[in-house]
């Protein structure tokens, strides 16, 4: 009997490279295991899954019990297996080598575990861009889905929505299937079009919305409907065992009463039937782009440029394709979804997350440079494509990246441990959203009249803008520097701040700042000489802002002491005030490192955490960002007076 809906049910999971196996198990429990569970008890319905490979690896680890049911269900062919990018890339921002390096790894992983080549491709976030038809292509992959308001906005919609369509870029073919039900964890925009016809559904509804499905039918065709439906869109997101097991029961047995009307079915079966498909073109909405994002995060855009920049590093890499390859796959961790977006996991705002996608890029980077040849040098060109060119000072050790934009570090890297300790995030307010165009930098210098605390320093260049605007405070952090001199031989750059800025209608603005940056070994130099290009004496507080990332919070990540000549003052609790220092020293006890900073004139050092409200799986969370140091030192300029000081920030393990 011919069946008026042909049902392609969709199951997708996903956890971020870089998560802990409590994670990962939380995933398992409470979305994957009942699911899969589900569908080997009900052996009439079909299921179509995509698991990123991240999650495959955890699961043959972890759990390979289950790896062999899943087996046991393509094996029988109730199971179509999709393939993807194996770490779970973000399409539109990676190469073609990269997109088709990533897709064969998790092609070959699926062959080899399951004894089956994939037909189709997974689109991460379902971001979109043309030329990754031609990626998908040369894998050989035939079908991929993206959303129903993406199909929408294409220009297809009605019968349109319950067929597949083809699309066409330079000459190569794809299949997209339009999926009904798209939960935000699933797409990177996730709000539903007003006439999406799964919109708001629940399992308890699907019988009803299925049988006015098959009622409709396809006048124009005089054939059944086919609907591709993300199961975890109508389960919701829920990530608690007992209820996902009572919902996902609850939604194979709305299913079963279907079969009336409804048949099971994948995606491959579909393509077997030949049938000819209307043509469709799908553009990138500049709303939900992911380059967009690039934009107001200017966070994600350094993470971004580091990935061009590693991948330009390792395919210079001949005549060693073992290291090439173990640098490649490194490069690819780095490129999941979730450092691009504010996903259901938290993605981006989530500092663990970062960190991983920076240790794999340095371990791909060191892995690339050759022992005996590597030269340490000072580089300038565009690293993060604003139009100016950046400053990048390495050597065997510390690579520091610094910007004009305030003459500030952007980004420090401690090589042996393959850790980036500016890989950091600046909170947006609530209402205030993207667009704040600062990010938390090292050296971001602050001048502000006497009276502001330091949790107001530790914000400044965000929440203190109005305080900034009536003449209180000149963050000079995101004024552009001039670059007086380089010496790549000495590897020192020199900057100068003239008056004026953001401050300009009050004393602060007119205050001169020279800055030299230059890097030794094992620390960054960095002397200032600030000069009172006023008419009248003049006295703030001068500020060189450091935000430092740590792998966590609280005495057993963070241990931070007063240095002086009588020996080291732990800091209770790695926060507060340590008064009247030269010397504070930070303990990164999971790094096993010490950081110094120290500097030839006395200053009051406040050490005050950073965190950031984003909710992860569902649930809202405040997630540590990163430890804001300030070494304040009060100073009084006569007119044409000036002040000078060197602050080191040195790194030993």
């Amino acid at each position: 009997m011919n069946k008026s809906v042909s049902l392609i049910l969709v199951n997708h999971n996903h956890v971020p490279y870089g998560a802990e196996d409590e994670e990962f198990e939380l995933v398992y429990t409470g979305k994957l295991k009942p699911f899969i569970v589900a569908l080997n008890n009900y052996p009439h319905i079909q299921g179509t899954l995509h698991y990123s490979g991240v999650l495959l690896h955890w699961i043959e680890r972890a759990h390979p019990e289950f790896f062999m049911l899943i087996g046991d269900l393509v094996s029988r062919k109730q199971v179509e297996l999709v393939g993807g990018g194996f770490y779970e890339p973000m399409m539109p921002l990676i190469s073609q080598q990269d997109k088709i390096g990533q897709i064969e790894l998790l092609t070959d992983y699926l062959r080899k575990h399951f004894s089956k080549k994939p037909l189709g491709c997974w689109l991460p976030a379902l971001a979109w861009e043309p030329d990754i038809v031609d990626a998908f292509s040369r894998c050989g992959m035939g079908y991929t889905f993206l959303s129903e308001e993406q199909f929408r906005r294409a220009g297809l919609g009605g019968d349109d929505l319950f067929a597949p369509c083809l699309t066409e870029n330079q000459g190569k073919l794809l299949t997209v299937f339009p999926l009904l039900c798209v939960p935000p964890s699933t797409a990177l925009s996730s709000a539903p079009s007003p006439g999406a016809f799964f919109a708001g559904i629940k399992p308890e509804g699907l019988f009803e919305a299925l049988e006015k499905l098959a009622a409709a039918g396809n006048a124009a065709a005089g054939e059944g409907r086919i609907a591709a439906v993300c199961s975890n869109g109508i389960l919701g997101e829920s990530l608690d065992s007992q209820g996902a097991e009572k919902g996902i029961s609850l939604f194979f047995e709305e299913l079963s009463r279907c079969e009336s009307f409804a048949g099971f079915t994948t995606p491959a079966k579909v393509l077997k039937n030949c049938r000819v498909y209307k043509k469709a073109y799908f553009g990138t909405d500049s709303k939900s782009s992911v380059k967009r994002f690039l934009v107001e995060y200017p966070e994600a855009n350094g993470i971004y440029a580091k990935s061009i920049f590693t991948h330009v590093l390792v395919n210079q890499l001949r005549g060693d394709k073992a290291r090439k390859t173990a640098a490649l796959e490194e490069l690819w961790k780095a490129q999941g979804y979730d450092a691009f977006c504010r996903s259901w996991s938290g993605g981006f705002y989530r500092g663990d997350i970062r960190n991983a996608v920076y240790k794999s890029l340095l371990i791909a980077e060191k892995t690339a440079r050759i022992k005996g040849v590597f030269i340490p040098s000072l580089m300038n060109f565009d690293f993060d494509f604003d139009g100016e060119d950046e400053y990048i000072f390495r050597n065997d050790h510390i690579s520091v990246y610094i910007k004009k934009q305030g003459a500030a570090v952007f980004e420090f890297d401690f090589i042996p441990r393959s850790w980036n300790y500016l890989g950091t995030l600046l909170p947006r307010e609530a209402g205030a959203g993207p667009g704040v165009p600062e990010m938390r930098m090292a050296f971001a210098d602050i001048l502000a009249f006497p009276g502001f605390s330091p949790a107001a320093l530790a914000e400044a260049g965000f929440s203190t803008r109005d305080a900034e605007e009536n003449g209180k405070l000149r963050f000079c952090g995101a004024e552009p520097y001039e670059v007086l001199e380089t010496d790549k031989a000495r590897q020192k750059a020199c900057f100068r701040l003239e008056p004026g800025g953001g401050a300009s209608g009050s004393a602060l603005g007119a205050v001169e700042i020279n800055k030299t940056c230059c890097l030794k070994r094992d620390s960054l130099l960095v002397q200032y000489r600030l000069v009172n290009r006023g008419a009248r004496e003049t006295e703030f507080d001068f500020t060189p802002r450091l935000d430092l990332v740590f792998p966590g919070e609280g005495d057993s990540c963070l241990r931070v002491y007063k240095v002086g000549p009588e020996g080291k003052d732990a800091l209770r609790g790695g926060q507060g005030e340590l008064p009247v220092v030269q010397k504070i020293e930070l303990d990164d006890l999971e790094n096993e490192l010490i950081i110094t900073l120290s500097c030839d004139k006395a200053f009051d050092a406040h050490i005050v955490p950073v965190y950031a409200d984003c909710p992860v799986y569902g649930r809202e969370q405040r997630l540590y960002q990163s430890t804001c140091v300030l070494p304040v030192t009060r100073l009084s300029l006569e007119s044409g007076g000036s002040w000078s000081a060197d602050y080191t920030l040195r790194l030993a393990y």
